[in-house]
């Protein structure tokens, strides 16, 4: 385990969102995701409850695959014999379980443009509930953090790095926030302040938390307002005719495994609407709870 790196406390959503990976500059250099808030991530610390694992290796030299779900969504974990630790674990572990994972995040692509996250664990353990809820509190105060530093750099414009430093920012901060306004644009901060919503909602379930954002996500609420006019027209949710397509779509592919994300985009680019709007209405849908996914690159209806 590298002490050196910051095990980073980030929700699933956050962290499936990223498809931009910094490479070393050798073999030995660490690599890292930047997030769509400018989180610089090469460790993770997750916690949530495994709901499945799969050994698709053997007895002698197993590979295990599980999906663990925090507030609303799914982290994928890859253990293999170079995790030999990780990997007698899982052995042991039952699901549904709480477990928390401190691990690496690795990219694959499987097709051009398409770009999966996963953590291959270096230690899993079984966690109690409220270990699990101290979790989601440390998750959703690290990402109300980037949201306002994401917001504080927003007020300068044509942001540099160099910028952000002269303010106080770390050069790590500085450089993931600009990198990710290069790389993803205007961050969507409803998505996740609708996290964080979540997050309050699952640890004060008397309180009915409410952080006064409107179903269709068009508006804001003043305090967290990033630039109003800045902001694209894109960002607002999906109508709702259009996730009443997708969630069609979604029963008419229905197998065991769920519908191939692939097909699912085919199906919707010839009712017009873009494999970006695919993702961004899976994203709304699942954050609803209508939606899983059940197997990388598949999606199904709950």
């Amino acid at each position: 385990m590298n002490a050196r790196e910051t095990a980073w406390r980030i929700f699933a959503g956050e962290l499936n969102s990223s498809s931009l990976e910094k490479k070393g500059d050798d073999e030995k250099s660490p690599s890292y995701l930047i997030t769509p808030l400018g989180a610089t991530v090469n460790r993770v610390l997750v916690a949530g409850v495994l709901l499945e694992k799969e050994n698709s290796g053997t007895e002698e030299e197993p590979m295990w695959r599980g999906r663990i779900q925090d507030v609303v969504g799914n982290y994928f974990i890859n253990v293999g014999k170079f995790q030999p630790e990780a990997a007698a674990a899982m052995a042991d572990l039952e699901t549904p379980s709480f477990v928390a994972v401190v691990g690496k995040v690795k990219t694959y692509s499987p097709e051009e443009g398409r770009v999966y996250v996963t953590v291959r664990p270096e230690h899993i353990i079984n966690i109690s509930d409220e270990t699990r809820n101290l979790w989601v509190l440390e998750a959703a105060q690290s990402m109300w953090k980037r949201l306002l530093d994401m917001k504080e750099a927003l007020q300068v414009p044509n942001v540099t790095a160099n910028d952000l430093i002269a303010k106080g920012f770390s050069t790590q901060d500085a450089n993931g926030i600009t990198t990710a306004l290069d790389q993803y644009g205007f961050p969507d901060s409803s998505k996740y302040l609708k996290l964080i919503q979540g997050a309050m909602r699952l640890l004060l379930p008397d309180r009915a938390v409410d952080l006064g954002l409107p179903e269709d996500m068009s508006d804001m609420p003043d305090e967290l307002d990033m630039d109003k006019d800045d902001r694209e027209s894109g960002d607002a949710a999906p109508s709702a005719d259009k996730e009443d397509i997708i969630l069609r779509i979604l029963d008419e592919l229905d197998s065991e495994r769920g519908a191939p994300r692939d097909e699912v985009e085919r199906r919707a680019a010839s009712e017009g609407i873009s494999s970006d709007e695919v993702e961004e209405i899976s994203n709304s849908l699942m954050d609803k709870g209508l939606v899983y996914e059940p197997n990388l690159g598949f999606l199904k209806k709950i």
